[in-house]
């Protein structure tokens, strides 16, 4: 079910019921743990890009904060907030190709092509700052790679006021769709105790009623300053699942403008930093709630000029473990919504 050959999922059947299903995981990330030792600290940033291409700056960041640490680098105020900015309106990015795929997946078009119009002016913006869509580099230790312009600032709070009633269009499109909701409620459930046990994270753990964001529960960028809610659902279900990611685009919506309204003046890169970094040896550990879920990056540093190791907490490859409990049981034609749902 999914491209260049980053997952493939085992079925054993009898007649249409599930008896057995292996989730055969691949690589998809091609060794950058290990690539990491071999490169600056400057370098990985570029790495951390191609782990998720559908929202790469949470990547860019976790390895900063968790770099930053070591180097004992203070990030300035207008840094954080341009990166909350970013982080938010990647989520979005990453949350409407889910809409409009998932749609698909039970076998509504019209969605796609809705999300992709939205999607397509996210993406304008990260071109707009960075020259990027989808591998941005954006996030640089000590803080970002460019300034904000107005002109950028004014397109993204332009943006902000057409999205906002296109998520209404999304509930009457899909979210309330009767067969939509025949095909996705009570399909799929993750009782609260399993989705701990299983060590769900993002929407797949708050689709289940579990209330942990690390947004939350351990904020950094100075997101306790931030005004939003965690959308949670009721039963665990694909349904469920759907609806804490459309609800989050509306609170990533929230976040984005409380950010632009009060972004601090002042530099947008921490001063001091050195081309070749060298930190003191050490470790650090640094979590951020990416799209998928809680995305961590652990480093070691030896005193040299590349970390002594690397290794990301990769939240989609500890969500899919799940898989083989929860498809046994049910009918062939539900894999998919429960797979997409995941």
């Amino acid at each position: 079910p999914s491209t260049h050959g980053v997952l493939r999922v085992g079925l054993t059947i009898e007649g249409e019921i599930i008896t057995k299903a292996v989730p055969d995981i691949g690589y998809l990330h091609r060794g950058t743990e290990k690539l990491s030792e071999a490169r600056g600290y400057h370098h990985c940033v570029v790495l951390t890009d191609r782990w998720d291409y559908v929202a790469a700056m949470p990547n860019n960041l976790v390895f900063c904060l968790a770099a930053e640490k070591l180097m004992g680098s203070k990030v300035p105020p207008r840094a954080s907030a341009l990166r909350v900015i970013m982080c938010e309106l990647n989520r979005i990015a990453s949350h409407l190709l889910f809409f409009g795929t998932y749609g698909i997946d039970i076998g509504a078009f019209t969605p796609f092509l809705y999300a992709f119009r939205e999607r397509e002016m996210v993406l304008d913006l990260f071109e707009m700052v960075c020259g990027a869509r989808l591998t941005y580099n954006y996030i640089r230790l000590g803080g970002v790679m460019v300034d904000a312009d107005a002109a950028w600032l004014a397109k993204c709070k332009e943006f902000l006021d057409y999205f906002k009633p296109r998520l209404d269009e999304y509930d009457s499109l899909l979210t309330y769709n009767p067969i939509f909701m025949a095909r996705t409620q009570n399909v799929g459930l993750i009782a609260k105790e399993d989705a701990v046990n299983w060590g769900l994270s993002g929407p797949n753990l708050r689709g289940s009623g579990v209330l942990y964001d690390v947004r939350k529960s351990d904020p950094y960028c100075g997101y306790e300053e931030y005004q939003f809610e965690v959308p949670l659902g009721k039963k665990g279900s694909c349904w469920d699942r759907y609806f804490c990611r459309v609800q989050e685009m509306r609170q990533s919506v929230k976040i984005v403008e409380q950010a632009l309204a009060k972004l601090p003046s002042g530099e947008f890169m921490a001063t001091g930093v050195a081309k070749v970094p060298k930190p003191a040896p050490g470790e650090a550990y640094a979590h951020v709630e990416g799209a998928r879920g809680d995305l961590g990056i652990y480093l070691v540093a030896d005193g040299q000029g590349s970390p002594y190791r690397m290794h990301v907490r990769a939240p989609s490859f500890i969500n899919l473990a799940i898989l083989q409990e929860m498809l046994a049981g049910n009918k062939v034609s539900d894999v998919i919504a429960i797979l997409g749902s995941i």
